[in-house]
């Protein structure tokens, strides 16, 4: 339905930006990011379409270009915690600058103190630096903030020895966006 509106307004950012949002749900990481650069394109001072480049990149494991579109969109809009919570898991995703990405998950939380999510990305962060008692502090936040999210549980058990590690193996199309079901969380950065 967006493709014809698109055909007749191609200056529409937030088609564009909305067509960017759409295909990366769907898993159409390529036409996301296509979608998102004619965003920024068309409004280059708009931090959105640069958080959903910096998405569609990792995907593609393209981290160095993921982790400039998100300090991009920091840079654009400093007060959002979204952007600050986009560059810490995109360092965490290319498993470099660490404690940059903690620093950037405590920034959201300071921005933001009443949202789970960031005390889930902040206590990722801390467990890959090594600092677990802080790591559960973390999640237990998150959680007592948002009792249902399975995956914040599950990463506290492990913490707590109570749960092991399970590492799927990667499948040949994969996909880390899929049909939403019960047991899957709704942030697609909480199911890895």
């Amino acid at each position: 339905m967006l493709e014809p509106v698109l055909a007749g307004r191609p200056d529409s950012v937030t088609g564009w930006i909305l067509m960017a949002r759409i295909r990366l749900a769907l898993d159409q990481v390529e036409p996301a990011l296509a979608a998102a650069h004619k965003a920024i394109e068309l409004a280059p001072d708009d931090p959105r379409p640069l958080a959903i480049a910096s998405r569609a990149l990792t995907l593609q494991g393209k981290h160095d270009d993921a982790m400039a579109m998100a300090y991009r969109a920091v840079i654009v809009e400093p007060k959002n915690p979204l952007w600050h919570d986009r560059v810490a898991w995109a360092l965490l995703a290319a498993d470099r600058q660490l404690a940059d990405a903690e620093q950037a998950a405590r920034t959201a939380i300071g921005l933001d103190p009443n949202e789970a999510h960031y005390y889930f990305t902040h206590g990722v962060a801390l467990a890959s630096l090594g600092h677990v008692d802080q790591a559960r502090q973390a999640l237990t936040t998150s959680l007592r903030l948002e009792p249902g999210n399975p995956v914040a549980r599950q990463r506290l058990d492990i913490l707590n020895g109570d749960a092991v590690p399970t590492v799927e193996k990667k499948k040949r199309g994969w996909k880390l966006f899929g049909r939403k079901t019960d047991n899957l969380p709704i942030r697609p950065e909480e199911r890895t």
